[in-house]
């Protein structure tokens, strides 16, 4: 009896580490392929958009590649310029963008990212997409939503009115194999949702992603997704920033009601 238990002990645990030898395999594999396509920099779409609207919104764009817009053939088709323009078209007014964001970042760079920022530079609304990156590196969720807190508590301090993207759901990434797609899908909504309450409570607008574009991704990928299957395409750029829009206007003070899948302050 003990000698079967000890065997079937034994197995568990063989059974266990290959599991885990499976799944960092896989995960060093999809790190070596996000964005191999497209290099480590996204189109700069740092401009003035609608400059003959004149008196500028001040919007700034901080996080990782998503918020950068890698994946992206061209400025205009970035989260930035798309946020840019439809915020131009809905408010009249022109809109001044500045792209924080970079490639590869995780949540304890956004201090970095605000650091470089110009001591006088006040954005009137700043849109933060992170998560993917912790997600993939194992980054403890309370230590990620730590530092989200962070940049949304220093961003208010500059007064500027302040969007979270919270993580995409990683489980629509297909190139991913099993298992490791589920247990990203699973750790991408957790942090999600503990980055929500997070950001709400430090005084954001919180969007959930998963919810309210993650359906697109899932059913229309070859639309979605750019050459490297990881990152947005235009179009999928372009149904994040209409997703983000309702809560970059209510961060404005410029719309109240707030659609599914969106959290005001507080709330």
């Amino acid at each position: 009896m003990r000698r079967t238990i000890a065997v079937t002990a034994a197995g568990t645990v063989a059974g266990a580490a290959a599991v885990r030898m499976l799944l960092h395999r896989q995960a060093a594999h999809a790190r070596g392929l996000i964005g191999k396509p497209f290099g480590e920099v996204a189109p700069d779409a740092d401009r003035t958009w609608k400059k003959k609207y004149g008196a500028p919104i001040e919007l700034l764009l901080v996080g990782d590649s998503i918020a950068a817009g890698l994946g992206a053939d061209r400025p205009k088709d970035t989260l930035g310029g798309r946020l840019a323009r439809g915020l131009a078209q809905e408010t009249h007014r022109a809109v001044r963008l500045r792209t924080a964001a970079r490639v590869g970042a995780e949540s304890s760079m956004l201090g970095e990212q605000l650091a470089l920022l110009p001591p006088a530079y006040r954005p009137d609304v700043a849109v933060i997409v992170v998560g993917g990156n912790d997600v993939t590196h194992r980054v403890p969720v309370v230590d990620a939503v730590k530092h989200l807190e962070a940049a949304v508590t220093e961003l208010r301090e500059r007064g500027a009115g302040v969007v979270v993207g919270t993580c995409p759901d990683l489980g629509a990434l297909t190139p991913v194999p099993q298992p490791l797609r589920a247990l990203g899908s699973r750790a991408s909504r957790q942090l999600a949702l503990a980055q929500e309450a997070a950001a709400v409570r430090a005084g954001a607008h919180a969007v959930s992603l998963a919810q309210v574009v993650g359906p697109f991704f899932i059913t229309n990928p070859d639309e979605m997704f750019s050459l490297d299957r990881f990152h947005p395409s235009g179009v999928g750029y372009k149904r994040t920033a209409k997703a983000l829009l309702p809560s970059v206007l209510a961060a404005l003070g410029l719309r109240a009601d707030l659609p599914y899948g969106h959290r005001g302050p507080g709330a």
